[in-house]
């Protein structure tokens, strides 16, 4: 096979197991192992992550934040610490 082919190969490997949930570190190692250059190893990385990049869908809506004011009458009674009903404390 010759180089490009080698690196496509990687490449799909790669992107296959990633999407599993491997970690780039142990894929690497395992092709590596496998008898592998680490050069070609990591133009297959490099390739890897932009295909995955370009795959990622754009977020084109931002989130909507919504707040509401609470009166503190809601909350009912308003409880004395335990230390200031012991001694008679306002």
């Amino acid at each position: 096979m010759r180089e490009a082919e080698y690196k496509r190969k990687i490449v799909e490997y790669l992107k296959g197991n990633l999407k599993k949930g491997y970690t780039l570190e142990s894929l690497k190692w395992a092709l590596v192992d496998q008898g592998y250059s680490r050069t070609l190893i990591d133009l297959a990385i490099k390739e890897a992550n932009l295909e995955l990049s370009r795959e990622v869908p754009v977020l084109r809506e931002k989130p909507v934040i919504t707040h509401e004011v609470v009166a503190d009458e809601e909350f009912g009674e308003v409880k004395k610490p335990w230390w200031k009903r012991l001694f008679g404390m306002d």
